[in-house]
């Protein structure tokens, strides 16, 4: 029982006995860099990444504000959505700079964006900054996720940096709220 509930299946409470905890989320690091294939794959899960948009383009002013972009910068645009057991419970609003991210295709959208990156083109990604908010349910949210009867989505905006401190890339993962637990480990500093 002692390892059940330091695994997180079960709540003891004294004089009352154990109850069964809901486990049906996924846990996802805010303070690591994985890959939606680096975490799908290490749970044997059933995953499929699904292209929406990819293409070349003039950032709006959102995108080159959170970029830091000039007028003449151009970023990859890419909407991904991420299904889990049938269920597409992620939509990912990525945004390449392409000064760093020259070229870019569907199939290596589907397979890794982050792996293409260090592997092919011999980046090193160092950091991200991350936020995470809850916002209404949007269009895209309703047309490409399996809201169920939820209004909200669970946002983590992410600035990703290389080595040289280059910001290349930001995304908006956008997330069912009932599915994740966001787990960030925290070190007292002595």
């Amino acid at each position: 029982m002692s390892i059940l509930e330091k695994e997180g299946y079960i709540q003891k409470i004294k004089g009352k006995g154990s109850i069964v905890l809901d486990i049906q989320r996924y846990d996802f690091f805010v303070t690591r860099i994985y890959t939606f294939k680096e975490i799908f794959s290490n749970l044997g899960k059933k995953y499929v990444t699904k292209v929406k948009s990819l293409g070349l383009v003039f950032p709006n002013d959102k995108i080159k504000k959170e970029l830091s972009l000039s007028e003449n910068d151009k970023v990859w645009r890419i909407i991904r959505v991420r299904e889990i057991d049938n269920e597409n419970i992620i939509l990912d609003k990525d945004y390449l700079c392409h000064s760093s991210v020259e070229s870019i295709t569907e199939e290596i959208c589907e397979n890794s964006i982050y792996e293409y990156i260090e592997n092919e083109l011999n980046l090193k990604i160092a950091y991200a900054k991350k936020e995470i908010t809850t916002q209404m349910a949007s269009e895209d949210d309703i047309k490409y996720l399996d809201m169920k009867d939820y209004q909200m989505v669970v946002v983590v905006k992410s600035y990703t940096y290389l080595d040289d401190t280059t910001l290349f890339h930001y995304t908006e993962f956008r997330h069912i709220p009932d599915k994740f637990n966001f787990i960030y480990f925290a070190k007292k500093i002595i």
